[in-house]
């Protein structure tokens, strides 16, 4: 599973033949200067909830791309005034089959409403199962004992978690969530973006490996295998 980190809580992963991009926020991002969002293509694009930081760059990669849109039911209604043609449009505790594998909606403790300000719908992460690995990408949210639902239903190889504190869980509260959801392996998000988030990355990866786990703060750019 290879995957691509383009800043914020924006990852590319490539599952077999299919693309899945999470939450693009790319372009208005300072720190992704160097990216050219027109070169992301993408077959899928997951949005975790409504903010401008999750979907700023979604509608031009879907277009670019003839990507499909994996969204709630309001953000899917939002984008498809935009022209976006493919979705599929879910709900908390959804699941839904697609050639890579299923993807499951759970619950996030987050607010949600979409750039213009219109109701986002209720904030979400996503449990991705494929045939070799199953993630759990959280989305915005704080630490909550729903997940401790997750590993009830999913052997998870690794979460992606935010960590960036004061919109969100810190490192402390993410490495409780990887507990409740039985995971040693972290890749970390939503941090560094804004001056609200910024982290000390040598502080957190310290908590992270007195906590047992391992961290991934990955650069902006980068791919890695998992």
């Amino acid at each position: 599973m290879e995957i691509t980190y383009y800043g914020q809580s924006c990852f590319l992963i490539k599952i077999g033949n299919h693309s899945v991009l999470f939450d693009p926020f790319i372009s208005p991002n300072e720190l992704a200067k160097d990216i050219d969002v027109n070169s992301i293509r993408a077959d899928y694009i997951l949005l975790s909830h409504g903010h401008q930081d999750h979907v700023h760059d979604a509608e031009q990669i879907a277009k670019n791309s003839d990507a499909t849109l994996i969204a709630n039911f309001e953000i899917v209604g939002w984008f498809t005034e935009k022209g976006i043609k493919k979705s599929h449009p879910m709900n908390t505790g959804g699941k839904v089959t697609l050639p890579f594998g299923t993807v499951k909606m759970v619950n996030a403790v987050h607010s949600s409403s979409m750039p213009d300000g219109s109701y986002g719908g209720v904030a979400a992460g996503f449990v991705v199962e494929t045939e070799d690995k199953a993630f759990y990408f959280a989305g915005d949210t704080a630490l909550t004992y729903d997940m401790k639902l997750i590993p009830e239903q999913f052997d998870l190889d690794f979460a992606i978690l935010p960590i960036g504190d004061n919109f969100t869980m810190d490192i402390h509260d993410a490495l409780v969530a990887a507990d409740f959801v039985q995971v040693d392996k972290v890749i970390g998000m939503h941090y560094d973006t804004f001056p609200y988030i910024e982290i000390d990355h040598e502080e957190v990866k310290e908590v992270a490996q007195m906590a047992g786990k391992e961290l991934i703060l990955m650069e902006i750019g980068q791919t890695i295998n998992l």
